[in-house]
């Protein structure tokens, strides 16, 4: 007697699942490329993207929940993230190395400036668009002859870091985006929906996203630049500056599988099924739980 063993799906550990856009995955001058690069912010290897011909960069995040896999087709994709990839302002990237050459206070050529031998690709960064003509916003610039020359300024990058955080502000009242005192860290859910932001909230609110992306000494800087006195309560913290579940940027190892889920302390409700939902709306007044029928019966004293 012949018995028909079960298809078992294939495990794979060689490939993700990614949400991108176009521009991001579109091939005209060469593949899409991923690469490992400082983080402006932490200083340590973490995962970006380079489009085709290295147009632009994307930095590459991640949704992750413990126990989570991927079913597609006939194979199981263990790594259970949803990376998704988004647009990069590849002069975050270049800043530590600009004001890393900045303390020589002299003009050098950019190309002499971004150069690592931990994080070798940093020079497909002045191939970005934006990069060479953004310079402007954060260095002094000395052109001779056909060259040009940088060198970092401080007072510059403080302007255009401003800058940054006033139209932050502006898309999140737009987006009407609620960053008073009265909302939860972890949701971002007003308590109090009467409760108004105020100014300083907004502010606080988009500094803290902008500082995502620069060191914690820039971000102080900036905050000074802002004109605003800095918390001393960890309890007072703004909410933007508390990691939510996928804020993590991908940790860039080569199997790009080790991710440091440690932040991860919170759990999000699981969704209700249809039964689950008509039950709750079922009147429970005199019912007993079911523990009370388990549970061992109290012996009346007698008098």
């Amino acid at each position: 007697m012949s018995t028909k063993k079960k298809r078992s799906p294939h495990v794979d550990n060689s490939s993700w699942v990614v949400i991108a856009a176009d521009d991001a995955t579109k091939t005209t001058t060469g593949d899409p490329t991923f690469v490992k690069l400082k983080n402006p912010a932490t200083g340590v290897s973490s995962l970006y993207l380079f489009s085709s011909g290295d147009s632009a960069v994307f930095e590459v995040k991640a949704f992750t929940e413990d126990y989570r896999s991927w079913f597609i087709g006939q194979t199981v994709q263990r790594d259970g993230r949803l990376l998704y990839i988004t647009p990069m302002e590849p002069l975050y990237l270049l800043l530590p190395y600009l004001q890393k050459a900045g303390a020589e206070g002299k003009f050098q050529p950019v190309d002499q400036v971004v150069m690592d031998e931990e994080f070798p690709a940093c020079t497909r960064l002045l191939s970005c668009t934006r990069s060479l003509a953004s310079l402007r916003h954060v260095a002094d610039e000395k052109e001779v002859g056909s060259l040009k020359f940088h060198r970092y300024s401080q007072e510059k990058t403080l302007d255009w870091l401003k800058k940054k955080v006033e139209r932050t502000v502006a898309a999140l009242r737009k987006s009407s985006v609620c960053v008073g005192g009265g909302v939860k860290s972890s949701t971002f859910i007003r308590v109090k929906q009467e409760e108004q932001a105020s100014d300083e909230d907004y502010l606080r609110y988009a500094h803290g996203l902008v500082s995502e992306y620069v060191s914690e000494d820039l971000s102080k800087d900036l905050l000074k630049h802002l004109q605003l006195p800095e918390l001393s309560s960890p309890k007072q913290e703004p909410p933007a500056k508390k990691r939510k579940l996928s804020d993590n940027p991908v940790d860039a190892k080569d199997d790009y599988t080790k991710f440091n889920s440690s932040d991860f302390t919170r759990k999000p409700p699981k969704k209700l099924t249809a039964a689950q939902k008509s039950l709750a709306k079922v009147d429970k007044t005199g019912m007993k739980s079911m523990a009370s029928f388990f549970s061992p019966k109290v012996k009346q004293e007698k008098n």
